[in-house]
């Protein structure tokens, strides 16, 4: 008997036609039975329709938003995020050196040139790390570096710092920093930064950034629905509940071509196992992270701890020691009152 998905998108085989296929090839197998149950489980109920696809997954994003292959898709996306029409004009190599020394639970990464040749990086992580500002002003010193190179090595002797435009640092986070969770900010699902004068003088500076906790989106989904075109592209990418995707795609038809085209992807049992199997090896090697991550963090508590300790303990010493000679200077006052009073 077909699922709500079989029924929406004729494509997705049943579980058991997934499992025959794997089994008919040895690779295949083996890599299957490396899998944990979790995983397999997973899997399964991925392709035959049981549970929706997770769009946060570096793979699937990159296909479904692919700005080579559909650049309407990502165009769109951004439009609504930005508050202005965007239109892709390239794909930019992400070359950034910081991404193999620093991943942190990043789930995808894509750069792009804009048609004004501003650049924007979307990245989506898992967990909100310690301290998104920090670590998102870094990211965007980044790009605008690399902006700066490129476009100083094209125009040559004719390069004007006019010539270097906006850059966009566009984070989602899955699970957001307890910060976006403080009373005043916990409805807000999109935040925008950028750098002002305290004058209000219009000076231009370059870095941009848009914050979206879909954690918190999710919420307010639950709560109200979908309320605007931003709504359906945030629950599209957050979802994976069938009654919940179908309930998407009655409401925003536009997003059926892109569940099909996951969907076609996952009747290739050998790229698509390649792809989760890829997803997993991220996911372990970002929860080692995030594991460092926390217990350095935990490590430099202790450390500050024992250092206020031993700070105390240096102030009691001294404290004792003062007591110690006002002790000994009283002992004498008091025996050279004794010798007088004889």
């Amino acid at each position: 008997m077909s699922n709500l998905l079989q029924h929406y998108f004729p494509i997705i085989r049943t579980r058991q036609e997934v499992l025959d296929d794997i089994c008919s090839r040895t690779k295949l197998y083996y890599l299957y039975q490396s899998w944990d149950p979790a995983s397999q489980q997973e899997f399964l109920d991925i392709c035959s329709g049981a549970k929706g696809v997770k769009m946060l997954y570096d793979s699937f994003f990159k296909e479904i938003m692919n700005p080579e292959y559909a650049p309407e898709r990502l165009s769109e996306f951004l439009s609504l995020i930005l508050g202005q029409t965007i239109r892709i004009l390239d794909v930019l190599p992400n070359d950034s050196t910081r991404l193999s020394a620093d991943r942190s639970l990043i789930l995808t990464d894509i750069v792009v040139e804009l048609e004004d040749h501003s650049i924007a990086n979307v990245e989506i992580q898992k967990q909100g790390y310690l301290f998104p500002g920090q670590r998102s002003a870094c990211y965007s010193a980044d790009l605008l570096l690399r902006q700066y190179q490129r476009v100083r090595s094209i125009r040559g002797k004719h390069f004007t710092y006019k010539d270097v435009k906006n850059v966009y640092t566009i984070v989602l986070f899955e699970q957001s920093p307890t910060v976006f969770h403080r009373p005043e900010y916990q409805d807000i699902y999109l935040h925008h930064a950028f750098s002002v004068t305290d004058t209000g003088i219009p000076i231009e500076l370059l870095q941009k950034y848009c914050f979206i906790p879909l954690d918190i989106f999710m919420k307010h989904f639950h709560n109200k629905g979908i309320q605007n075109d931003l709504d359906a592209w945030l629950a599209f990418l957050s979802i994976d509940d069938p009654e919940l995707i179908v309930t998407l795609l009655s409401q925003y038809p536009k997003f059926r071509d892109m569940y099909a085209d996951v969907y076609e992807l996952c009747r290739n049992t050998e790229d698509i196992m390649g792809l989760f199997s890829k997803e997993l090896q991220i996911l372990d090697e970002n929860t080692v992270d995030y594991m460092i991550d926390e217990m350095q963090a935990t490590i430099d508590e202790l450390k500050r701890n024992n250092q206020e300790l031993q700070t105390s303990n240096q102030d009691l010493q001294t404290s004792n020691q003062e007591l110690q000679s006002q002790l000994a200077h009283k002992e004498l006052e008091l025996q050279q009152l004794r010798q007088q009073a004889r």
